[in-house]
């Protein structure tokens, strides 16, 4: 293969891969449906991230900060006292 061939496998190569990522944290994303053992083990902006998607598929108008602190508090506090490991996130009392 000439030098051209090997650069434009190599970019197209990179592109899709680079490309895909995005799509790949969109598809893991379950929201409401991400399990308790999953959701404590986030950082706090998995965890918002998480808590996000699960009010807007909720029909919910994009939390602000205020909620989403109060979000993640309950659902932690909720994971860690009622929930187990299965158990999914939705089920833990939010407005």
């Amino acid at each position: 293969m000439t030098r051209a061939k090997i650069l434009l496998v190599s970019a197209v190569s990179a592109m899709t891969v680079l490309s895909g990522c995005s799509q790949v944290e969109e598809i893991t994303n379950e929201g409401g449906d991400t399990s308790c053992g999953d959701f404590v083990g986030f950082d706090e902006a998995e965890q918002n991230e998480t808590i996000t998607k699960m009010l807007t598929d909720e029909g919910k108008n994009e939390p602000g900060n205020a909620e989403l602190s109060g979000t993640r508090l309950s659902v932690t506090t909720y994971c860690q006292v009622a929930g187990n490991q299965d158990t999914p996130i939705k089920q833990a009392p939010h407005l």
